[in-house]
């Protein structure tokens, strides 16, 4: 059987745009979460602990779900 797909190319504009959708309320939410609990923590002691959390959620959680779910949205003809 032949491949007879056409090549795509990645689109990064709507890459953004695919992932902004999920990861704007995910930060909201750690925020939410966050901020009443570190009141009075400096700046760098609360990015300390948001950081991590919003980075593992996006690399592990929101790309794949985004990659998977909008690969025909991401991906345009070459």
């Amino acid at each position: 059987m032949s491949d007879t797909s056409v090549p795509r190319k990645l689109s990064k504009l709507h890459l953004a745009l695919a992932m902004l959708v999920p990861v704007y309320p995910l930060i909201t939410t750690i925020l939410y979460i966050v901020l009443p609990l570190t009141e009075r923590w400096t700046i760098w002691q609360r990015t300390a602990v948001i950081a991590p959390v919003m980075v593992f959620s996006i690399v592990f959680v929101v790309s794949p779900f985004v990659q998977k779910r909008f690969s025909n949205f991401i991906l345009r003809a070459a």
